[in-house]
C-alpha cells in the first residue's frame, strides 16, 4: 500500500498540533492543552508507525533487487534470510497503522437489539427465522452475552414470523451489526415428500441499542395505545390490556410489544425498540451520505441485500459480500460465528483504510 501522501499530510498536522501545543494562550487553558496534547501523541504514534513500515518496505525491495539482479548465492542466501524477518515485520506494522488509521466505530461498544422477521417461503421461512434466534441465542452464550425476548410472534410449529430481542454485553455491535440483511436457506423441509430442496429467506436487522440522551422523544409525538395480548403468554392473553402499540408520529414508525403480562413491562420495552429504530434511521441518513460519494464493500446496514446463504445439502455457508465460504454449517447454526465475523471486520477494516488514504490524497490536490 501507498502510505506516502496519507503520511506527508499527518506529519502538516502534527507540525501545526505542535505549534500550537506552544502557544502561550493554548498552554493556560488546560482542558484545551489535554486535548491537543492527546492529539499530538495519537499523530506522533501513527507518524512513527508508518515511518518503521516505510524502513522496512525500502529493505524489502533492496532484498528482492538482490535475489533477482544477483548471481552471487551467497548475497542471495543473506537476501533471503532478510525476507524471512522483514516480511513478517512488514505485514504486522501494516496491521498496526491501518488500527491506528481506522479507530473502531464508537457504536461498537452498544448493546443491540436484533429484529428477526420470516421472508419469502411460508412455515419454512418462519422455522429457518427461529434457527437463526437459536444460532444468536448459543454464540450469545459462547461470548458470556445476556439475551432477553422483547417480543415475539411464533407459529404452531415452532418457527416465528418475527422474533425481536436485545443482546448485551461487550463490544455486541461491533460483532453482530454484520448480520443486518437477507438471510437465505436451502434445504429440504421435513413436509417436502418429494425431497425438493426448497429456497427461504428470513430478514435480521441489528440496531445498536439507543440512550435516552441519544435522542429526544417528545411525549407529544407519541400515540399510545393499549390491547389485549394474542399468542403464548401465560394466564393474562386475551383477559388483560397488556399488550402496548407505540407509533412515533413524525416518522410513523409503530412498535408492538405484548411478550409481558404487565402493560408498563411492555411499554418499556417498546420504548426500548423504537429509540433503537430512530438512532438507526440517523446512522442510516449519515451512511447515505458517505455511499453518494463512496461506495461502501461491507454492508451493515441495507436489509433488503442478500448477505449469506446457508446450504444444507452441501454443508455450506457463503457470505456473500466478501466472497467467503465455510464447509461447517452445522457449527455455524450452533453459534459458532467467529470465523464469519473475523473475516468481516478485516474487509471493514481494510476499505477503511482504503478511505482514509483516498481521502488524504484528495486533501492534497
Amino acid at each position: 500500500m501507498d502510505t506516502s501522501a496519507l503520511l506527508a499530510n499527518i506529519a502538516r498536522q502534527f507540525e501545526e498540533l505542535g505549534r500550537k501545543l506552544a502557544d502561550p494562550a493554548v498552554l493556560r487553558d488546560r482542558d484545551q492543552l489535554r486535548t491537543l496534547g492527546r492529539k499530538h501523541a495519537e499523530l506522533s504514534e501513527i507518524l512513527n508507525t508508518g515511518r518503521e513500515l516505510e524502513t522496512v518496505a525500502c529493505a524489502l525491495r533492496q532484498a528482492r533487487e538482490i535475489i533477482a539482479a544477483n548471481e552471487d548465492a551467497d548475497l542471495i542466501e543473506l537476501a533471503r534470510a532478510d525476507l524471512a524477518e522483514l516480511e513478517p515485520k512488514h505485514q504486522e506494522l501494516e496491521r498496526q497503522l491501518q488500527e491506528l488509521l481506522t479507530p473502531a466505530d464508537p457504536d461498537d461498544t452498544r448493546n443491540v437489539i436484533v429484529e428477526i422477521r420470516a421472508g419469502t417461503g411460508g412455515e419454512e421461512a418462519a422455522l429457518f427465522a427461529a434457527d437463526l434466534y437459536r444460532m444468536y441465542q448459543r454464540h450469545a452464550e459462547r461470548r458470556g452475552w445476556k439475551i432477553e425476548i422483547i417480543d415475539a410472534n411464533p407459529t404452531n410449529v415452532g418457527g416465528f414470523k418475527e422474533i425481536i430481542f436485545s443482546v448485551g454485553g461487550g463490544r455486541v455491535f461491533g460483532s453482530l451489526k454484520f448480520e443486518s440483511g437477507v438471510h437465505r436457506v436451502q434445504r429440504v423441509p421435513q413436509t417436502e415428500a418429494s425431497g425438493r430442496i426448497h429456497t427461504s429467506a428470513a430478514s435480521v436487522a441489528v440496531l445498536p441499542e439507543a440512550e435516552e440522551i441519544d435522542l429526544e422523544i417528545k411525549p407529544s409525538d407519541l400515540k399510545i395505545d393499549v390491547f389485549r395480548s394474542s399468542g403464548p403468554g401465560g394466564q393474562s392473553v386475551n383477559t388483560t390490556d397488556s399488550a402496548v402499540r407505540i407509533t412515533h408520529l413524525p416518522t410513523n414508525t409503530v412498535v408492538t410489544c405484548q411478550d409481558e403480562k404487565s402493560q408498563l413491562k411492555n411499554k418499556t420495552k417498546a420504548m426500548r425498540v423504537l429509540r433503537a429504530r430512530l438512532l438507526d434511521d440517523m446512522r442510516r441518513e449519515q451512511d447515505d451520505e458517505i455511499a453518494s460519494q463512496r461506495r461502501q464493500m461491507v454492508s451493515t446496514g441495507d436489509r433488503s441485500a442478500k448477505i449469506r446463504t446457508y446450504n444444507f445439502p452441501q454443508n455450506r455457508v457463503t457470505d456473500h459480500r466478501i466472497g467467503l465460504t465455510i464447509q461447517n454449517l452445522t457449527g455455524i447454526l450452533d453459534g459458532k460465528l467467529d470465523e464469519i465475523t473475523a473475516a468481516l471486520q478485516e474487509a471493514e477494516q481494510k476499505e477503511r483504510f482504503a478511505d482514509a488514504i483516498t481521502t488524504s490524497n484528495e486533501a492534497l490536490k
